[in-house]
C-alpha cells in the first residue's frame, strides 16, 4: 500500500505540477477582492465586523494550517471548505494515514480545482521529520517571526464642521472635543497552538488624546490587550484580557468571525465551533474582558469564562423610586465614539458582567458533537426602553439567563447541526440544518430558524435575516453546482417572516430574498463572474393615510458583473460594473457603479489604483464595494448621489523587517455643494482620505 500511495503521489505531482506550483513558496496571496464578494454579498449592513473577519483570516494566512492536525472546527472556520468536503478529507487520512504532500488533495472526492485554489494560502503539510518546538517560552516569543509593531496615522483633509469654532448664534454649539487625526497602534507575537499576545490602542477622529485617571483616560481612548496559551497538557486554552467565544451555531455565544448571506451558499450556512479565541480589534463593544479557561476530561471539553468591563450608556434619572435603582439606561452604545462632551458623558458608565461554561463531547472519529451552554448577564443599571410598540417584548432589567444546547453529526456525506436555548424570559431560540453532497459536483445545504419575539441573547449571532436574533423565523435553501471543471454555479432562496413588530415597521412582515451567481476560470490568469441578488422585505409606507395599509414590501435588486485578468507578470487588471434598483410604493429609483482597477506587483513594491464613477437616485440605491487597504484595516464604503471616486495605495519593503503604506483616495460629488450632516458636514464637494502605515517585524 505505501508503495501504491507513492506512486500515485508521483503521479499526482507531474500532472498537477502546473496548477497546484502555488504550493511553493511564497504561497498564493489572498483575493480578497473575490473572497469579500462570496462570503458578503449584500455589504449594507455597518454591524458587520469585517475588521475582525479580515485579522482571523489574516492570522490563518500567516500561520497557515497543518491539515494532519487542523480540527474540522479550524478548517471549518476559513468557510472555503464545506463539512462534507471535511468529512471526506479526516476519512482519507484515516483510510491512508497523514497527508505526505499538498498534491495529495487532488484525490479526495468532492475537492475540486476551484476550491482547491481558494484553500491553498491557508494550509499546508510540513515535513513529516519537523519537531515541535521545545525551547522555554520566552526563547520562543524572541525567535517568533509572527511578530510585529503597527502604527498608523489617518485622516480628512477638508474640515468637518465638528472641528470649526462653535458659532453661538446657531441652535446647537457642539463640537468636537479632540483633533481629527486617526491614530491606531499595535502590538502582537503569536504562535499557532502555542501562544498569542497582543496589545491594540485607538483613537478615533475626534477624540482627545488626554491622561484623566478620574475619568479613565489614559492617553489612546480605546485599549484592548489579550494573553492566550493554548494546549498545556489537558488545559487547550487558557485566555486572560480580551476575548471572544463561539460555541455551537452561535446562538447564544458568537464571535464577530461570522458571515451572512451570500454567494458562498454551503460553506457559511453552518457555524465553527471554535471556542476562546483572542481578540484584538476596534470594536469597542463585541468581545468579553476577563478570563477563560477550556479543560479536557477525557472526550469532554469543560469551558469556564467569567468578564467584568464598563460599557457605554446614557444613563438617566429613575422617576420611580420604588423601583430602588436610582438610573436605567435604554441600551447599550455600540459606535465606540467619545467626541464630544455628550459622548464622552456616556462612556463606562455602566458595568456588565458575563459569566457561565460550556461543556462539548466530540466522539474519537469526530463525526458527532454535543454541547451544552449556560451563561449569565448582569448590568450595574436596569435596562429600560422608551416604550414603543415595537419594543413590548425587548429585554428589560438587570440580569439575563441563557441556557442552550447545541450538536452536529455527519452521516456519509450529510452534516445535521443545530442549537436550541431558552432565555429568562422563557423565549426559545432554535436553528437546525443540513449541508449535503448529493454528488460530486452538487451540495445542498437547508437551514430552519426561529428567534421568539421575546427571546433574548447578547452575545449571540447565528443565522438569520435580523442583526440581532429575536423576533424572526425562516427557511433557507442554498445550492452549488460544478457542472465543468472551471465553471461553478450557486444559488440560494431564503424566506422568512418577522411575526411581531420591528423598527420602522408597525405591524407584522414577511421578506424572501434570492441570489444566483455563475463563476468562470478559464486559466489561472482569469476569472469571470455574474451575480443577480432580489430581495424583499416590510416596510412602513411614508405618510400613509390609510390605517390598514402601513407596511407595503420594498423592493431591491443588484446585479453585478467582474472580471480579472493579469496582463503581464507584474500588472493585473480588474473591472466592474454593478447596477440596483429599489422601489417601495413610489416610482422606481436606480444606481450604478463602474470601477476599473490597476494593480502593479513588483519584488518589493505593489501598488494599487482604482477610478470609479457612480450615479444614484437616491440612499436606497446606494453602492458597496470593497476597496484595497493597508494591512489589518477592511475597506467597503457606500457610494450614493453623484461623483467619482479614485484611490491608490501604495506598498513598499524599504527593509526585509520594514513595512510601509501610503494610501490616498478622493471622492468628488457633482451638484453638491457639502457632503454628509451634522458634525460631520465637509463644505464643498471634495472629500479626500490620507493614511499612512508602518509594521516593522522583530
Amino acid at each position: 500500500m505505501p508503495m501504491v500511495r507513492g506512486l500515485l503521489l508521483c503521479w499526482m505531482v507531474f500532472c498537477f505540477a502546473g496548477s497546484l506550483r502555488a504550493q511553493d513558496y511564497p504561497r498564493p496571496t489572498i483575493d480578497l477582492d473575490l473572497l469579500v464578494q462570496e462570503l458578503f454579498a449584500a455589504q449594507d449592513d455597518a454591524t458587520v465586523p469585517y475588521e475582525d473577519f479580515y485579522e482571523t483570516l489574516f492570522q490563518y494566512y500567516q500561520r497557515p494550517l497543518d491539515l494532519n492536525r487542523a480540527t474540522p472546527e479550524e478548517l471549518a472556520s476559513l468557510y472555503i471548505l464545506s463539512r462534507p468536503q471535511i468529512a471526506a478529507l479526516f476519512s482519507y487520512t484515516a483510510e491512508n494515514g497523514p497527508l505526505l504532500s499538498i498534491y495529495e488533495l487532488q484525490a479526495i472526492p468532492g475537492l475540486d480545482q476551484l476550491t482547491l485554489n481558494k484553500l491553498l494560502p491557508f494550509v499546508q503539510v510540513p515535513d513529516a521529520g519537523l519537531q515541535a518546538d521545545q525551547r522555554p517560552l520566552w526563547q520562543r516569543v524572541i525567535g517568533e517571526d509572527n511578530n510585529a509593531l503597527v502604527l498608523r496615522y489617518e485622516r480628512t483633509l477638508q474640515q468637518r464642521r465638528g472641528y470649526t469654532p462653535a458659532d453661538t448664534g446657531s441652535r446647537s454649539t457642539s463640537r468636537y472635543l479632540g483633533s481629527p487625526e486617526k491614530l491606531y497602534l499595535r502590538y502582537r507575537v503569536s504562535h499557532a497552538r502555542d501562544y498569542s499576545f497582543g496589545i491594540t490602542a485607538e483613537k478615533d477622529p475626534g477624540e482627545a488624546f488626554a491622561w484623566s485617571p478620574d475619568t479613565r483616560r489614559y492617553g489612546f481612548d480605546y485599549y484592548s490587550a489579550h494573553l492566550q496559551f493554548y494546549n498545556k497538557g489537558r488545559f487547550k486554552s487558557i485566555a486572560l484580557g480580551d476575548y471572544q467565544l463561539q460555541f455551537g451555531q452561535g446562538l447564544l455565544l458568537s464571535s464577530g468571525y461570522n458571515v451572512g448571506k451570500g454567494s458562498e451558499t454551503i460553506a457559511t450556512v453552518s457555524r465553527a465551533n471554535v471556542g476562546v479565541r483572542p481578540y484584538g480589534s476596534v470594536l469597542e463593544y463585541a468581545f468579553l474582558r476577563g478570563a477563560a479557561v477550556t479543560y479536557a476530561v477525557g472526550k469532554v471539553d469543560v469551558t469556564g469564562f467569567y468578564s467584568n468591563k464598563r460599557v457605554d450608556a446614557n444613563l438617566r434619572p429613575q422617576l420611580d423610586t420604588v423601583s430602588g435603582f436610582n438610573d436605567y439606561f435604554s441600551g447599550i452604545q455600540t459606535t465606540g465614539f467619545h467626541r464630544t462632551a455628550s459622548e464622552l458623558a456616556n462612556r463606562h458608565r455602566v458595568r456588565e458582567q458575563v459569566y457561565g461554561a460550556n461543556a462539548s463531547y466530540l466522539s474519537g472519529d469526530k463525526t458527532l458533537r454535543l454541547g451544552l451552554s449556560a451563561l449569565g448577564t448582569q448590568y450595574s443599571a436596569p435596562i429600560q426602553k422608551a416604550g414603543a410598540p415595537y419594543q413590548r417584548f425587548e429585554f428589560g432589567g438587570t440580569t439575563n439567563y441563557n441556557l442552550g444546547t447545541n450538536y452536529s453529526y455527519t452521516w456519509q456525506n450529510v452534516y445535521l447541526f443545530g442549537e436550541t436555548a431558552m432565555s429568562k424570559s422563557g423565549g426559545i431560540g432554535t436553528v437546525n440544518g443540513l449541508v449535503a453532497n448529493l454528488a460530486n459536483n452538487v451540495e445542498l445545504a437547508m437551514l430552519y430558524r426561529y428567534y421568539a419575539r421575546n427571546f433574548h441573547s447578547f452575545y449571540g449571532s447565528a443565522f438569520g435575516e435580523g442583526t440581532r436574533n429575536i423576533n424572526e423565523q425562516g427557511v433557507y435553501t442554498g445550492i452549488k453546482i460544478r457542472p465543468f471543471a472551471r465553471w461553478e454555479l450557486t444559488a440560494y432562496y431564503d424566506r422568512f417572516r418577522f411575526p411581531w413588530l420591528r423598527y420602522l415597521v408597525d405591524a407584522s412582515s414577511y421578506g424572501d430574498e434570492y441570489l444566483v451567481r455563475i463563476y468562470f476560470k478559464p486559466d489561472r490568469q482569469r476569472s469571470l463572474y455574474a451575480q443577480m441578488r432580489y430581495e424583499s422585505k416590510g416596510r412602513n409606507v411614508p405618510e400613509n393615510t390609510t390605517p390598514m395599509d402601513y407596511v407595503a414590501q420594498a423592493e431591491r435588486r443588484s446585479y453585478l458583473l467582474y472580471y480579472e485578468a493579469a496582463a503581464t507578470q507584474t500588472v493585473t487588471l480588474k473591472s466592474r460594473v454593478q447596477f440596483s434598483t429599489y422601489s417601495h410604493e413610489s416610482p422606481q429609483t436606480t444606481g450604478y457603479l463602474i470601477a476599473q482597477d490597476v494593480n502593479v506587483t513588483f519584488a518589493k513594491v505593489r501598488l494599487s489604483t482604482r477610478y470609479a464613477l457612480f450615479d444614484t437616485d437616491s440612499y436606497d440605491t446606494r453602492q458597496y464595494v470593497y476597496e484595497r487597504d493597508v494591512l489589518y484595516a477592511f475597506s467597503i464604503p457606500a457610494f450614493s448621489g453623484k461623483g467619482t471616486r479614485f484611490y491608490t495605495l501604495l506598498q513598499l519593503r524599504p527593509h526585509r523587517k520594514l513595512d510601509v503604506w501610503l494610501r490616498y483616495g478622493l471622492t468628488h460629488y457633482r451638484h453638491q455643494r457639502s457632503i454628509g450632516t451634522g458634525l460631520e458636514t465637509i463644505e464643498g464637494p471634495r472629500r479626500s482620505d490620507v493614511k499612512a502605515q508602518v509594521r516593522y517585524r522583530f
